[in-house]
């Protein structure tokens, strides 16, 4: 038997961007339909898009694939598609072996219903029958963790705990394909924890396909990442690669300067005055520049921070918090700081440099991502995005 689970050839699929686009076409489908009259699905008309365009991919048993993309890249569709929600209009998907998916939360319950009568429902409609779905039954409630709330209208429920009940179903019916969607961000870390060892157990003998912008999630359970750009994959391989693809879909962020009591000139990293510094991964980092600071100020505050692709600030060297005290001698001051073992993950960085005042509530100048740090690595460090040194011991 072929290990392959799923199998994506040149697959299509166009929308209508406005809604009597959508009336219209749908219309003239209906009637071309009924009357037997052959229409080029794969020929754009009016008004329509592609959401993805000429994708191919297949996926074993056994992987853990990754879909990243931005916006608007077609991730989500493309799951729909897989699942049989939506229909391509160009190409061919084969799904062998039994379905799970969560791809919205909350997604195919009622709302008026109990939890555990949505688990017979949703149960039945993933193909199992009502002896299966006894048998299981307590497995799905101790998964969700919902024991005390299971005979509770779904209505009530929190959007985590519609998570937990999806997920706890989806788990539960073994399937040989189970496909996410984002969902695990809305649940809390011990369910996340489950869920991540869920993946990982099933993966052994079942393919998943899981859609997140968290990129931590995709580098910790994916051995695969498949990258989408405005509906089409311009990237299918390892999760390191991905994951520098994706971050290369974002435009560079340009530096922006706040506050007029304080002045920084002449940055320079590592010694070079370059906007953008290749370092590698536990190199240590040397920052100088030339600060001036209004004469108001006797004393001044400096924090050199380091942020993210997406501006999450991911770590941070203050003067304060090193106990260093800065006077204000009225003349530019050359500061050196130096950052041994730069133990960022490999990817880029921005460099922020905000000058307080003494209380460190008055921002004087803050020059924010004044430079670019790519740091690199011949091998995939971890999923968080600073790394600690620690003293192992083994007694």
């Amino acid at each position: 038997m072929s290990d392959i689970a799923i199998r994506v050839e040149n697959v299509s699929k166009k929308f209508a961007t406005r809604m009597r686009y959508v009336m219209m076409y749908g219309a003239m489908d209906i009637a071309a339909s009924f009357f037997g009259v052959h229409l080029r699905t794969d020929q754009l008309r009016k008004g329509e898009f592609l959401a993805v365009n000429d994708v191919s991919f297949e996926v074993k048993k056994g992987e853990v694939v990754g879909l990243i993309g931005a916006n608007g890249a077609g991730k989500s569709t493309m799951l729909k598609m897989l699942n049989g929600i939506y229909m391509p209009d160009k190409g061919c998907i084969e799904m062998h072996g039994r379905v799970g998916a969560l791809i919205e939360v909350g997604a195919g319950f009622n709302p008026m219903l109990t939890g555990r009568e949505n688990i017979y429902i949703n149960g039945a409609i993933l193909g199992l029958r009502k002896k299966e779905i006894d048998s299981k039954l307590d497995s799905i409630i101790d998964f969700a963790g919902l024991e005390e709330f299971i005979d509770m209208p779904v209505k009530h429920y929190s959007s985590g705990m519609y998570v937990r009940l999806g997920f706890a179903i989806a788990a539960q019916i073994n399937p040989d394909v189970l496909l996410i969607d984002e969902v695990l961000a809305v649940g809390d870390v011990g369910f996340r924890a489950k869920c991540y060892d869920y993946v990982s157990e099933i993966s052994h003998n079942a393919a998943v396909i899981f859609v997140s912008h968290s990129m931590p999630q995709i580098a910790r359970i994916c051995d695969r990442v498949i990258v989408m750009d405005h509906g089409s994959v311009i990237y299918d391989g390892n999760t390191g690669g991905g994951l520098d693809q994706y971050r290369s879909l974002f435009p560079e962020e340009t530096s922006v300067i706040h506050g007029e009591n304080a002045e920084i000139t002449s940055l320079k990293l590592n010694g070079k005055p370059d906007e953008c510094l290749e370092i590698e991964y536990g190199q240590d980092l040397h920052v100088e520049f030339n600060v001036s600071v209004n004469t108001r100020y006797s004393e001044f505050i400096i924090s050199l921070d380091l942020l993210s692709q997406d501006l999450q600030l991911v770590a941070q060297c203050c003067s304060q918090y090193n106990k260093i005290v800065l006077l204000n001698n009225f003349k530019s001051h050359n500061m050196i700081i130096t950052i041994p073992n730069l133990l960022l993950n490999p990817g880029k960085y921005y460099l922020s440099i905000v000058i307080y005042d003494n209380t460190k509530r008055k921002h004087l100048a803050w020059h924010h991502s004044v430079k670019t740090i790519k740091v690199t690595s011949d091998y995939f460090v971890g999923s968080a995005p600073f790394q600690l040194q620690g003293k192992w011991q083994n007694k």
